[in-house]
């Protein structure tokens, strides 16, 4: 019988719902329950991030050279032992190890499924679909996500830790999601040399060094998504201070989530409207804006500033994931994608401890509002090169 690996993509559909359930992403106000300072906070996520700069790479280049399939699986177990290891863990260096071992899952699935469902498509010649696939897939992590966070605003004032109970069964479904795909197998000839780890990261290296684009790409996403992804979880140390309800924590990242798959759905057409220049120009402008908005420092406009955060990060995600698989052969796909993360895990060891002590010394406003005035400084130093490029 013949194998039909597009069925991959359904199976990739459902493990992207749970390995990106976020009923642990209210994990903020999870350890400040558990009686951990903001500081302390801070240094779990840039324990998480150096963790997974270490990580990402190796994780990339085993999926490359061994199979998708058992990487993903090392992944959900990893997934399921962080979350035992902070449900029962009540000292610092317990949670530091649970968020080791989260950083670990995370990698390990980094690029891995895209890559799996990526190759899927080559058999059957359907990867011109694969931006409509990939937005569909962030959508589903945001539907699946947002169901989880949703869920957990409920817990915030009554049983906490259940968040984490819920956190290991899901990661269980995962795993079962894995065990029923098919690993691709591509075509190669039988002249091609047997690749190793090694020849795997030194044609990354030789690609990342000779694709001037590729490269300029990645650094800009890790930059944009660092700021994004620092101002949702320092949003959370926000609503805690204004003693937000669990209704209302709901209720806002209900409708963010709506506006993000709104966004998430109009990426196809944004990227056939726009040109790649044209695109992340409009992008940093909007980013800038918001950030020196935040100034104003008013709480209901700080809240739709968080929605807007969200959207553009969100936006940014499929966009990207698009043009790195057209720039990236499939031999190393999986690895590439690695070094987009690693490159987003460097951006989150400098932002976030930094955001964090701006926070604490003198508040949020301040904080976001200062790299506002940092991204304005960048971009007109930008167009003011462009100009002078053009005129000469």
């Amino acid at each position: 019988m013949k194998t039909k690996y597009p069925r991959n993509i359904n199976h990739g559909y459902a493990y992207t719902f749970f390995s990106y359930f976020g009923i642990t992403g209210l994990w903020v106000m999870y350890l400040q329950t558990q009686g951990l300072s903001l500081v302390e906070i801070g240094l779990c996520e840039s324990i998480f991030h150096i963790a997974s700069f270490i990580f990402e790479v190796p994780t990339g280049v085993l999926a490359d050279r061994f199979t998708y399939r058992s990487v993903l699986i090392m992944g959900r177990i990893s997934a399921i032992l962080s979350a035992i290891v902070i449900l029962l863990g009540h000292s610092f260096w317990w949670f530091a190890i649970g968020f080791v071992l989260s950083a670990l899952s995370y990698n390990l699935q980094s690029g891995t499924i895209d890559a799996l469902m990526y190759d899927s498509l080559i058999k059957s010649k359907q990867t011109n679909v694969f931006p409509k696939i990939i937005s569909n897939v962030n959508v589903i992590i945001e539907f699946g996500d947002t169901v989880g966070v949703v869920i957990a605003g409920f817990f915030v004032h009554w049983h906490f830790g259940l968040t984490y109970v819920i956190s290991i069964l899901i990661g269980f479904l995962g795993l079962i999601t894995v065990l029923l795909m098919n690993e691709p197998k591509l075509n190669t000839s039988l002249n091609e040399p047997h690749q190793t780890i090694k020849s795997i990261a030194v044609t990354a290296y030789q690609t990342l060094s000779h694709n001037r684009q590729l490269r300029g790409l990645m650094l800009f996403q890790a930059f944009f998504t660092g700021i994004c992804t620092t101002y949702y979880y320092y949003f959370q140390s926000l609503m805690s201070k204004n003693h937000f309800s669990s209704i209302l924590i709901s209720s806002l990242l209900i409708v963010s989530a709506i506006v993000n798959i709104i966004g998430i759905k109009l990426t196809p057409t944004i990227q056939k409207q726009f040109s790649k220049r044209k695109l992340l120009t409009s992008l940093s402008f909007c980013l800038t804006i918001l950030l020196l908005t935040s100034w104003l420092n008013l709480l209901p406009l700080l809240i739709t500033l968080f929605l807007a955060s969200q959207l553009l990060g969100s936006l940014v995600e499929p966009i990207f994931s698009s043009y790195y698989n057209d720039l990236i052969d499939s031999q190393q796909r999986a690895t590439l994608l690695s070094v987009a993360s690693v490159l987003f895990s460097v951006s989150m060891i400098a932002l976030f401890p930094t955001m964090g002590w701006l926070i604490q010394t003198h508040n949020f406003s301040f904080a976001f509002g200062s790299v506002g005035i940092i991204l304005l400084i960048g971009l007109t130093m930008m167009f003011r090169n462009l100009r002078l490029t053009n005129h000469n």
